[in-house]
């Protein structure tokens, strides 16, 4: 069995995908960061089974979206640029 890895998942295009998948990276054991980026996320989208998920699988979403800083954990983008280049692997969706 491999090592468990530092992931960042930036949640750019496809929000609800993003969720599923850092959801289920957690199956092996690795460390997930969702960040949602680029807009906010759909209030379909955060009430949605796949947002439970993150809440069964402890993640606390962050997000660089400033019309968002109020509800999830603001990264500023000088943040975003050390977390990225501290990770193990860096997905987009």
């Amino acid at each position: 069995m491999t090592e468990p890895k530092s992931i960042v998942l930036l949640a750019r295009r496809d929000h609800l995908e993003a969720m599923r998948v850092a959801a289920g990276l957690t199956i092996f054991g690795h460390q997930i960061r969702l960040i949602f980026m680029d807009h906010p996320v759909s209030k379909a989208d955060a009430e949605s089974e796949t947002a439970e998920l993150l809440e069964l699988t402890e993640i606390e979403p962050e997000t660089t979206v400033k019309e968002m800083k109020d509800i999830l954990s603001w990264l500023p983008p000088a943040e975003l640029g050390a977390v990225i280049a501290a990770a193990d692997t860096v997905v987009n969706i």
